[in-house]
């Protein structure tokens, strides 16, 4: 199996040499893709992750096809993004289709199902979530959804790879013998008679028919019962709200302590008793004392900071937020927050909806930002993007931010996510009075509550900071070579004086805070960590933390802006927030230092 993977135009894969992964969102379609193809694909429990396409290599028998992950969609209307690429795959043709049902919401995926039909494109179905319906107290019956469908019909649970293999060799069979799948698609069924109706036909109550006649009820489970409680529950505004509160409290406090935990016990120890004197005792083995020998291992060296900065800080936060964010999204909590926050965020000019593309902010702004392409208008996205330039710490400066702040009070850290949600309603609030348009009403389908498979939930973490790992730690480095080489050339010292009436006086920082400013040019969490190594009283590290948050966006979020929204709005993002952090962090200074 291949483990790589591209993303391309459909036009370079040859129809007879591609397989199509089709469903509705959240049935499980990208936990298949990367089983089949070795691909480790984020898969989330949530709509709206996957607006392009995925592409990998799926051997079938003695050949090897190309596996198309299809955005998932509910109909092919064409009325979104994601179902217009659907169509587009469908009309240029495809080798099989290989379908996902969610066997808890059976009638709903089988609209979608019959309107592929009219493709004439041999379909193999998979019945998944079987073990969600089990426990709904439903019991499909796969054999005569099969005859009703006229195409071959797995039962399958992905995350458990529960009939994976035999999806495979049903496939192999359906492909090497066609014959025998036109004979079952033209037998008397439900869907045969569907596609001979064409646009007569009324999709619905075909598929609430087939859906009917597959589906019997028996008893629900005392687990069933629990989970429907839980989510009906956490979308009403009591007890939603306090859980929602709850829910977040725990979050930061796995956040905060699991980091600071790590930091202490094991990295601290690691880098400061291990690493950092290893590669000093190397370089100054063969390098004689001097500014070349500074730079790599003086007090901002290279290999004293980046593994101070890096492993010892910034890795401990950010691995405890993706142990906490990808259970809660595998858990199919977050588009509950959606539903519940919706009345309050249309006060702001944007759906609930746009806060799962805010939660993916605290990830990374950069695919928070093209994530939000599935809005609903250009008004939205523009709200969108300029909250989470301005309020969204990225997962790096957040566990920045946790370090220094916690490590002056336990409050700090709190109180910081108290004034980054003020300021993203502020700034959501002013875009959608200044931005033209529409909010459309909310549609987004809430998932089930399920407990997240270990071994899945396992590997996505591990992707997750191997991505992270991958992304970051470049532009992490040039940071670090920045600092080392301004601090031991002298242009640190230079700009810190030409800057003290700025740093010093309005911000009430030490001048050697300005390496942060420098520094947050190339990476958000950079504008953080220098001051970690300053003695700061608990209203500078408030200032600092402050001004880190509103701070220009980095580079990377940049070029994003430049892309998505050509380089006016990208201007406009890039001053306002640098204008708004100093003016921001400069108040906080001069109203502290009434109270002192």
């Amino acid at each position: 199996m291949s483990h790589g993977h591209t993303k391309r135009s459909s036009q370079d894969i040859r129809p007879n040499e591609r397989i199509l992964l089709m469903g509705n969102p959240n049935v499980g379609k990208s936990v298949f893709f990367t089983e089949f193809t070795g691909i480790h694909a984020i898969s989330s429990n949530f709509v709206g992750t996957t607006v392009n396409y995925m592409e990998g290599h799926l051997p079938v028998g003695d050949a090897e096809f190309s596996l198309i992950d299809v955005p998932g969609t509910y109909s092919l209307t064409a009325t979104s993004e994601a179902e217009q690429v659907a169509v587009e795959f469908l009309k240029e043709g495809a080798k099989a289709i290989i379908f996902v049902l969610d066997a808890s919401n059976l009638e709903r995926n089988l609209c979608l199902a019959l309107e592929i039909r009219q493709y004439n494109i041999p379909t193999i179905y998979c019945l998944n979530l079987l073990d969600v319906a089990k426990r709904r107290g439903l019991i499909i019956n796969e054999k005569l959804l099969e005859k009703e469908l006229g195409a071959p019909v797995v039962p399958t649970v992905a995350v458990k790879k529960h009939g994976l293999d035999e999806l495979i060799n049903r496939l192999e069979y359906m492909l090497k013998k066609p014959e025998e799948h036109e004979e079952i698609s033209c037998a008397n069924c439900t869907a045969c008679a569907f596609h001979k109706a064409g646009e007569k036909a009324d999709v619905w109550c075909a598929a609430k028919d087939i859906a009917r006649h597959v589906t019997s009820n028996k008893n629900k489970t005392a687990e069933d019962n629990f989970f429907d409680k839980l989510g009906a529950a956490s979308v009403k505004p009591w007890p939603g709200i306090p859980i929602a509160f709850l829910v977040m409290a725990l979050l930061i406090g796995v956040v905060v302590f699991g980091g600071r935990g790590l930091r202490a016990a094991a990295l601290l120890p690691l880098v400061n008793d291990l690493i950092v004197p290893f590669f000093r005792w190397l370089f100054a083995s063969f390098i004689p004392e001097g500014i070349f020998l500074n730079i790599l291992t003086g007090e901002f060296g290279i290999f004293v900071i980046s593994f101070e900065w890096i492993l010892a800080l910034v890795f401990p936060y950010v691995l405890f937020f993706y142990v906490g964010f990808s259970f809660l999204e595998d858990f199919g909590y977050l588009p509950r927050i959606s539903v519940l926050f919706d009345n309050v965020m249309r006060k702001l000019g944007v759906q609930g909806g746009s806060l799962m593309y805010s939660v993916m902010g605290f990830g990374c702004a950069v695919p928070a930002i093209i994530g939000s392409r599935a809005a609903s208008s250009r008004k939205e996205r523009i709200i969108v993007t300029a909250a989470i330039c301005f309020a969204i710490p990225c997962i790096s400066q957040t566990g920045a931010l946790a370090a220094l702040l916690s490590a002056h009070s336990w409050w700090l850290f709190p109180a910081m996510i108290g004034l980054g949600l003020l300021i993203f309603i502020i700034v959501s609030f002013i875009a959608g009075k200044l931005v033209k348009g529409k909010v459309d009403p909310l549609i987004l389908e809430v998932p089930n509550l399920l407990m997240p498979d270990p071994r899945s939930y396992g590997r996505k973490l591990l992707t997750r900071m191997k991505h992270f790992l991958g992304d970051a730690t470049g532009p992490m480095m040039i940071a670090i070579l920045i600092a080392a080489v301004f601090a031991e050339s002298g242009l640190l010292a230079i700009i810190a004086r030409h800057t003290e009436p700025l740093v010093s006086q309005w911000l009430g920082m030490p001048s050697e805070a300005v390496s942060a400013l420098i520094l947050g040019i190339v990476r958000r969490e950079m504008s953080v960590v220098p001051l970690l190594a300053l003695e700061l009283t608990n209203l500078q590290a408030f200032v600092g933390g402050a001004v880190s948050l509103l701070y220009i966006p980095c580079l990377s979020v940049f070029a994003i802006l430049v892309r998505e929204f050509k380089l006016k709005i990208a201007a406009i993002v890039t001053v306002s927030t640098i204008v708004i952090a100093l003016f921001v962090g400069g108040l906080i200074n001069q109203i502290g230092q009434l109270f002192i």
